[in-house]
């Protein structure tokens, strides 16, 4: 085989090929690609210029409710992409006829996430079936549920109402129904769509019976692998009552009405936490009908509740473990936030010196430069001008003009959020209310405050609010983090006392309500709460600084609602101006000057003369009003060596009762930027060696005073005036009944005193050396295991 020679790299024979072609190619060849190359760019880009694509076409869903000729109309032209979707439409269609199912496949009891409300209930098109699950030994609970779906039918289904969203009540027997029908999946309606509510009537018994299956079959639903955890979340709700014995089994711990309990933690966990009202209990021989009907009255309104709204309304979700603390529910980081005018947001400032506690100059312009310009509240009342409640005028003689008139916590303001970011509903622009941690403890009955051992007050039925959420003082102690305004003047608008009085009312009971569905809360408690029936002064800020505290302590009482108001002994004018209260309490944080200005941190430069006032006050008064005298003990503060000096100002004031508690630590920035620890936190025993001390100096001073009662679960001991001790048994509760009467009769300025109402004896369990625990509740510790009552 002949290779072709090679001159100047390039062949010098190439059959078929002339010469001149290749030295051409190869003379020219980058300029010719490159010219190709340009001419396909140009070529396409002139193609994607003039392109017009045509409209998008997708295949219909074959699973709509619409008819699948409906879904593809007109056709302007056809192509094969739309020929091809013609083809698998007829197919669809065809294979729709024959009845098989199409589309994807719902996943039925499928959790409801947080905050979805339930679909409309009180329309045409979906009725409520109210099912009532029951199970008996001896036929006595059938009996007893018969009477209770007819009652129940009474109250929402109206014989004259044929359109009534409710159907007619069911009742089932757990021995004859098929658990699978019911609680793995819900019953299939034959007619219309229908939601469903379940209601359970549930004895307990020590032997075997149906409900051992019952509660088997719960949890073992629960657990199945193969079932959702929450099969039943569709239903609209779920409550349960049990009935039990308190002669075989006297207390919950030893088994009264335990099945019922346990339904009722199971149906929790299997309707996604829908328990729509608190689980009821009754003993057979004693109240159990009484205890029934008023867990039938409850359902009602929740269901009539749900008829309007679709929901169960706002609420704590209606299981999972409970949040409980000794403390209150502290808020995060407050730091102060400074708007200033032309900006176009706020920005953080870092705080100097107080460590948050905000000076009463920083409020004020807070909350004026963070209102509205258009914000218009301040013209619904016509408010007075400011206030002075100082001694001293000359700082306001002085001013060639009074201050500008604004609201106390604009809505908008850094003082606001802060306040409800801590669990306080504001009511008008200076008043706030908050429910007690001892208002949830007692509903669950885990225990009651310190004043229900002392004088009688149902902690569940008690209001804890204020009318002025600003203060004289900046007490160390403070659980309210400092972000209450502060001030020696009133400078700001007057709300109304009926506006007052309805707010915090209204915000009360929609707090109550949002227990309802919390594990372990009593029923017949929850109904009482209900009814409000004493009010506590004391929330946060200085309630007698509000101009219009006697009119709003008249619409107290006109509703026999009992006031206890207390102060910080800091406002003797408007202290001596004060009508009846039924217990009158004044703040004795300290027993010298220098003390008293380091723990209350008084705003009022002649704050020591003010406070040694309001004790000569409170003497004077003393036959007039149950007057206390309230003393915070802070270890390394007013602890050491203060008995003697306590029992000085317990002799100037000569008050009716002390009280002597042991600080609640709260532990924020405002407490440790003023020097308070957990370490000034006393002991239970040490405060009860300085009740012991203090006693003892006034015993020596010839002082009429003994330990009465205590209430060692809040750190807490009460010292009475012997005036209260009738024939050998201290008497420190309080006849509410007969101080209306008494108020009715002579009027607030009346001529009576405490002994004209005092109560019954004290209880056995709440006197000195008892522990103070009511023996109908059951102690727990901060995660909610059962403790021993103290002994």
């Amino acid at each position: 085989m002949a290779f072709p020679d090679i001159e100047g790299g390039r062949p010098s024979n190439i059959p078929g090929i002339p010469n001149v072609v290749l030295d051409l190619w190869h003379e020219y060849r980058v300029s010719i690609i490159m010219t190709t190359l340009f001419a396909l760019g140009m070529l396409r880009l002139y193609l994607h210029l003039t392109y017009t694509p045509e409209e998008l076409r997708v295949f219909p869903k074959v699973y709509n409710k619409a008819p699948v000729d409906d879904v593809v109309e007109e056709k302007p032209r056809q192509s094969a992409k739309e020929e091809k979707a013609e083809v698998v439409n007829t197919s669809d269609a065809e294979t729709k006829k024959a009845g098989v199912k199409q589309g994807p496949r719902r996943i039925k009891g499928d959790v409801s996430r947080k905050g979805r409300a339930s679909p409309p209930v009180g329309n045409e098109a979906s009725k409520t079936q109210i099912l009532v699950f029951y199970s008996s030994l001896t036929a006595t609970t059938e009996k007893i549920a018969q009477t209770f779906v007819q009652e129940l039918a009474m109250a929402l289904v109206p014989e004259e109402d044929s359109n009534s969203s409710f159907l007619q009540p069911q009742v089932l027997d757990l021995a004859e129904v098929d658990y699978d029908e019911y609680f793995i999946t819900l019953p299939k309606p034959k007619d219309q769509p229908t939601n469903y509510f379940y209601l359970f009537l549930i004895p307990s018994y020590n032997i075997d019976s149906i409900n051992d299956t019952f509660l088997d079959h719960l949890q073992e639903t629960h657990h199945d692998f193969r079932i959702d955890t929450s099969p039943l979340a569709p239903i609209l709700g779920y409550s349960v009552f049990g009935f039990g014995d308190k002669e075989g089994w006297p207390t919950e711990e030893e088994g009264f009405c335990f099945q019922a309990k346990e339904v009722d933690k199971w149906m929790a966990k299997l309707t996604g936490r829908k328990r729509a009202y608190p689980l009821g209990m009754g003993d057979w021989k004693r109240d159990g009908k009484e205890r029934l009907a008023e867990w039938r009255d409850g359902l009602v309104d929740v269901l009539k509740q749900l008829h309007l709204t679709g929901n169960l309304g706002e609420g704590v979700p209606g299981s999972g473990d409970p949040l409980e603390s000794d403390a209150e529910d502290e808020a995060g980081d407050d730091g102060e936030v400074l708007v200033e005018e032309g900006t176009a947001a706020p920005k953080p400032r870092k705080r100097r010196g107080s460590g948050g506690l905000q000076d009463v100059e920083d409020i004020g312009r807070v909350m004026e430069l963070s209102r509205d310009d258009n914000d218009s509240i301040q013209k619904k009342s016509a408010a007075p001008l400011a206030i002075d409640f100082t001694t001293d005028g000359r700082r306001a003689a002085n001013k060639s003009a009074p201050a500008p008139v604004k609201e106390m916590v604009p809505k908008n303001s850094p003082t606001y959020a802060a306040l409800t970011k801590q669990g306080y509903s504001i009511v008008g622009s200076h008043s706030g209310v908050k429910i007690c941690r001892w208002t949830k403890s007692a509903l669950r009955g885990r225990g009651s405050c310190y004043k229900f051992s002392f004088y009688g007050i149902n902690s569940h039925q008690c209001m804890e609010a204020t009318p002025s959420l600003s203060c004289s003082n900046k007490c160390v102690f403070c659980w309210r983090h400092g972000t209450n305004p502060v001030g020696t003047t009133w400078r700001w608008t007057v709300d109304p006392p009926d506006l007052i009085f309805s707010g915090i009312k209204e915000n009360h009971y929609k707090k109550i309500k949002m227990m309802r569905g919390v594990p372990g809360v009593r029923a017949e408690r929850f109904a009482e709460a209900l009814r409000i029936r004493h009010c506590a002064l004391s929330l946060v800020g200085e309630p007698i600084f509000y101009p219009h505290i006697n009119d709003l302590l008249a619409l107290l009482h006109g509703e026999r609602i009992s006031s206890f108001l207390v102060c910080n002994a800091q406002h003797p004018d408007q202290l001596a101006a004060l009508k009846h209260v039924t217990q009158l309490y004044v703040s004795i944080d300290a027993p010298d000057r220098e003390s008293l200005r380091r723990i209350d941190r008084p705003l009022h430069r002649d704050f020591w003369e003010r406070f040694l006032r309001c004790l000569d006050i409170l003497r004077e008064r003393r036959n007039k009003q149950r007057t206390v005298f309230r003393l915070t003990l802070v270890k390394g503060f007013n602890v050491d060596d203060a008995a003697e000096g306590y029992a000085d100002l317990v002799e100037r004031g000569m008050p009716c009762f002390v009280e002597v508690k042991g600080v609640t630590y709260c532990g924020t920035a405002t407490s440790a930027n003023a020097g308070l620890t957990m370490a000034n936190v006393p002991f239970y025993q040490e405060v009860c060696d300085f009740v012991v001390a203090l006693e003892k100096a006034l015993r020596r001073r010839g002082l009429a005073y003994g330990i009465a009662a205590e209430h060692a679960h809040s750190c807490c001991i009460l010292l009475a005036s012997e005036r209260f001790r009738v024939d050998g048994r201290w008497h420190t509760l309080i006849d509410y009944d007969r101080f209306f009467e008494l108020l009715e009769e002579k009027g607030p300025d009346g001529d009576f005193g405490p002994e004209d109402y005092m109560g019954p004896p004290t209880p056995e369990w709440a006197t000195w050396g008892n522990g103070g625990f009511d023996p109908r509740d059951q102690r727990v510790d901060r995660k909610g295991r059962p403790l021993e009552a103290a002994a």
